[in-house]
């Protein structure tokens, strides 16, 4: 068989394997990316497993595992309570300050990857104390953080802007941001007014138990044991780090847990008991099959499939569909962005019509909404964030779900607006 048509399929069947069983797919995708790699495309294993995500590996295990350090002594349940009460107890205002915090935290510059690994943590521990879904919470904290996320100042910015400029496209850095933050805040209002609205019944049910919980939430917050406060100003020092000192993201919570089990603050067993390791060996899994599938050309078919579809009446959204399918078990930032970007003005010359500007922007949209998936790395921090495992399959499958639906909400949202926002 051909190996990119293997490779392919083999992604296809591990994809609809999590969506029908309970199975870890991760242990499924590393077997399959060893079968198709060494017995079809005739790769020697060590090149199989060079493909297996090291850094994405070190960067989950190392934030994973530093909250798991706050969620053993207790602090994280401490910060969800003061968090709450930003919002005075109002559980309907906590997704839009979920999304609000990414969103600010990503448009500075660290980008949406930083952001969502700083806010998923803590957003998922409040939105469990505060009784939200864990699917909601998610989707607020990715899509805020990718709202921000092509801003002039951003590091996936300036890779988008830079192509366009490549290409002949400079000087649009407010449409960019523009046309990434109106997708991205009308797919989380959706999310939110759909989603929310589901919860309020049960809500209702719960009031009274829930102003129970608060009462003795306010008087456990004032009582700060010196673990927790060890470890709020450790998480505190941290975030800055990242965010001022451009601090490794997984290195540096590597540093800071060590520092905490050093300072007594957190036992080692428990952090280590409660890090979610099979929730890391999912991604890892499927992550070092798609990097089989770009060494056997699969992902060269794929993109030669979906790309004969286009013409100038359509391309916009065609282009959104495309992209936003392959970054969906692709890198947004390291792979559509650079290779589709400079390709805008191609495509105008080859069909005879279309706007290359609209093309470009269609490209950063379709390919960033998508990244909710768990298959890319927003999705895969936010369901790393959840430490039972018993909940992460199920949001995986609905991240799963929800992530490839966009391929058709950005493909239908860039064929009516793009061209709109780039004759703005």
């Amino acid at each position: 068989m051909n190996p990119a048509l293997a490779s392919l399929l083999a992604l296809i069947a591990a994809i609809v394997l999590s969506m029908v069983s309970r199975i870890n797919i991760g242990l499924v995708a590393i077997g399959l990316a060893w079968l198709v790699g060494v017995y079809i495309a005739g790769i020697k294993p060590d090149a199989v497993m060079a493909g297996f995500p090291a850094t994405l590996f070190l960067t989950l295990t190392g934030v994973t595992l530093l909250f798991a350090c706050a969620e053993s002594n207790g602090a994280l349940r401490q910060l969800g309570i003061r968090a709450v009460g930003l919002v005075r107890g109002n559980r309907r205002l906590l997704p839009l300050l979920f999304f609000l915090i990414a969103f600010a935290l990503s448009t500075v510059g660290p980008g949406a990857i930083s952001s969502v690994a700083l806010v998923a943590p803590l957003a998922m521990a409040i939105g469990e104390r505060a009784r939200l879904s864990r699917f909601l919470t998610a989707l607020m904290v990715a899509n805020g953080a990718n709202a921000g996320n092509l801003s002039p100042i951003s590091s996936v910015g300036v890779i988008a802007n830079t192509k366009m400029a490549e290409a002949g496209l400079g000087a649009h850095a407010g449409k960019v941001w523009f046309s990434n933050f109106a997708a991205h805040a009308l797919v989380a209002v959706a999310a939110y007014v759909a989603l929310h609205r589901k919860e309020e019944g049960d809500a209702a049910s719960e009031r009274g138990d829930d102003a129970a919980s608060e009462r003795r939430g306010d008087a456990a917050s004032e009582l700060w044991s010196r673990n927790q406060k060890i470890t709020a100003i450790a998480i505190l020092v941290w975030i800055v780090g990242v965010l001022a000192l451009k601090l490794s993201l997984g290195l540096s919570a590597f540093a800071a847990t060590g520092i905490l089990i050093f300072a007594g603050a957190t036992e080692e067993k428990e952090a280590i008991r409660l890090t979610p390791w099979s929730v890391i060996l999912m991604v890892c899994g499927v992550s070092l099959l798609i990097a089989m599938l770009e060494k056997t050309g699969g992902l060269d078919l794929f993109t030669g499939m979906l790309a004969r579809l286009a013409s100038p009446a359509s391309v916009n959204g065609v282009i959104a569909f495309v992209t936003g399918t392959i970054s969906t078990y692709s890198s947004t930032s390291g792979v559509v962005l650079p290779a589709f970007l400079p390709m805008a003005p191609r495509l105008v010359g080859e069909m005879g019509g279309g706007d290359p500007l609209a093309i470009a922007l269609s490209i950063n949209v379709g390919s960033a909404l998508v990244d909710v998936s768990p298959l890319s790395t927003l999705g895969a921090l936010c369901v790393a964030a959840v430490g039972d495992p018993a909940a992460a399959q199920p949001l995986f499958r609905k991240l799963l779900f929800w992530g490839l639906s966009m391929t058709v909400v950005g493909a239908v949202l860039c064929q009516l607006f793009a061209g709109l926002i780039a004759g703005m």
